[in-house]
C-alpha cells in the first residue's frame, strides 16, 4: 500500500494510487468536475432526479446504506479527519469497484452538509421507490400512508418512527418534495435506508391497498372514532395528511373508518409526524409488538 499515516490522517504520496484493487484519487481543487457535480446534487433536486444520485456522509449513513442494498457511486475521504481505523475498515467492506477520493479539507468543507461526520462522503444511487415494487412479507402488515409531506423534517420524523416500529412500508403519496433532500436524509438520522418506502400518487395508492384487503385508517376530525377505540390487529394502513390541509376527499371517501387523537389543550392539532408515532405504536400495542 503506498501510503502512510501522520496521527489520524494519511499522507497519499502519488495523485493516484491503488488500495487492494480500489483506485484513490486525490482532489484538492475547489473547480474539480467531481466536487462541482457534489455542490449541485446536494442544493438541486432536479439534477438528483436527472442522474439518479445523491450525497450522503458519515459513517452512518454510509453502512446503514450498504445494508440497505444501495450502489455507491464515489467515496470521498478527508485525512484530517477519517481516522485510520474508519478508512482501514471502509476499504475492507467497500466493493473494490468503487472510486475513493481523497479530498482537502477546503474541498470537503465546502461539500460536507454537516460538519461533524467523520470526514466521509460518499455519493450513491437512489433506488427505485415505485409502488409496484413494493413487496408485503407478514399478512397483517402495518403501512404508514403520508398525503404530500412537504417538509423534508416531517419526512425525515416519519422515517425514523416508521424504523422504531419496524413497519412494512412508508407510502408516500403526491409528494411535494425530492426524497433525497439532504435535510431529509439528515433528520431521519439514517432511516431512509433502513425503511421499505414507496412513492406514488393517491388513486394508485388506494388501488394497492384495497386489492391487499388493507383497512384504510385516516386521521381526520370528522366522522371520528378515538384512535384507541379502533382495532389495528388486522391488515392495516394509517394515512395522514399534513397539519394546514389534512386529507383528501378521495381519502376520505376510502376510509373504513377516520380516527381521532384527542386534544385537551387549545391547540387543535399535533405535528404529523408526533401523530402518526401516537397511532403506529398503539397499533403495536394492540398486537402486542
Amino acid at each position: 500500500m503506498l501510503m502512510h499515516w501522520i496521527g489520524n490522517g494519511y499522507v497519499i504520496p502519488d495523485y493516484t494510487i491503488f488500495t487492494g484493487m480500489n483506485e484513490i484519487t486525490q482532489i484538492t481543487s475547489l473547480q474539480n468536475p467531481l466536487v462541482k457535480q457534489i455542490s449541485t446534487l446536494r442544493e438541486k433536486s432536479r439534477e438528483r432526479r436527472k442522474s439518479g444520485l445523491f450525497v450522503l456522509e458519515g459513517q452512518q449513513e454510509l453502512w446503514l446504506a450498504l445494508d440497505g442494498g444501495y450502489i455507491l457511486h464515489t467515496v470521498l475521504l478527508n485525512r484530517e479527519i477519517c481516522r485510520k481505523s474508519d478508512f482501514l475498515a471502509l476499504l475492507k467492506d467497500l466493493d473494490h469497484k468503487i472510486p475513493l477520493a481523497y479530498v482537502s479539507r477546503e474541498v470537503y468543507q465546502k461539500l460536507a452538509y454537516r460538519k461533524t461526520t467523520e470526514g466521509i462522503l460518499a455519493l450513491a444511487h437512489a433506488k427505485n421507490h415505485s409502488l409496484e415494487q413494493l413487496k408485503l412479507y407478514r399478512d397483517n402488515p402495518l403501512i404508514l400512508v403520508a398525503q404530500a409531506p412537504e417538509k423534508p423534517g416531517n419526512i425525515g420524523a416519519l422515517l425514523r418512527t416508521a424504523d422504531a416500529a419496524h413497519l412494512d412500508a412508508l407510502i408516500i403519496v403526491d409528494p411535494k418534495t425530492d426524497l433525497y433532500n439532504p435535510n431529509t436524509i439528515r433528520s431521519s438520522v439514517g432511516g431512509i435506508f433502513t425503511n421499505t418506502i414507496a412513492l406514488t400518487d393517491t388513486a394508485t395508492a388506494i388501488s394497492f391497498l384495497k386489492k391487499r384487503n388493507i383497512a384504510i385508517y385516516c386521521a381526520a376530525l370528522t366522522a371520528s372514532k378515538m384512535y384507541t377505540e379502533v382495532d389495528f390487529t388486522g391488515p392495516t394502513a394509517l394515512i395522514m395528511g399534513t397539519e394546514a390541509d389534512g386529507l383528501s376527499e378521495k381519502w376520505l371517501k376510502q376510509s373504513n373508518q377516520n380516527i381521532i387523537i384527542p386534544m385537551h389543550g387549545k391547540l387543535d392539532s399535533l405535528n404529523v409526524s408526533v401523530s402518526a408515532s401516537i397511532l403506529i405504536f398503539e397499533a403495536l400495542r394492540q398486537r402486542k409488538v
